[in-house]
């Protein structure tokens, strides 16, 4: 990956819809290889998707939560992760070190929905105990900072 390369990922993840034409103006390159140049990172896997940003509140997800997981000693991690993957209500997971095995990201409508959905996540084979911690507002989600320089 070359600073071009960087240049792109980097104009992309501020502004995911951004032509090739933009672009190509951007790094001094046409249309065309700015094209190839994306083609060949996604097929290497650098770029993994592209995605709206939207506001959950206004799509009636109201509340927001982080939970930590730990799991039993005979728990297997992937059938949990696989489990886990099945609640809609979970839109982050990360496999932490730590108190905690997992840290979900949770949103769900209401107080009421939190509830059901820890219920569910505790009767969750291979998990053995659940913390929570309600998201009272957000200061910043998504942030797009600068690439490190041996990216």
């Amino acid at each position: 990956m070359d600073a071009v390369d960087r240049q792109l990922i980097q104009a992309l993840r501020e502004n995911g819809r951004a032509s090739y034409a933009e672009l190509g103006r951007l790094v001094g390159l046409s249309g065309p290889s700015v094209t190839d140049r994306i083609n060949r990172l996604e097929a290497a896997g650098v770029i993994t998707g592209y995605r709206a940003t939207v506001d959950a509140a206004s799509l009636g997800l109201g509340v927001t939560a982080l939970v930590g997981i730990s799991l039993s000693d005979a728990a297997d991690h992937e059938d949990v992760a696989m489990r886990l993957r099945d609640l809609a209500e979970i839109e982050d997971a990360w496999f932490i070190a730590g108190d905690d095995s997992y840290m979900l990201k949770v949103r769900v409508s209401d107080v009421d929905g939190l509830e059901r959905t820890i219920r569910r996540l505790s009767g969750t084979k291979g998990v053995s105990r659940t913390r929570t911690t309600i998201v009272l507002s957000t200061k910043w989600e998504n942030r797009v900072g600068e690439l490190p320089e041996d990216a």
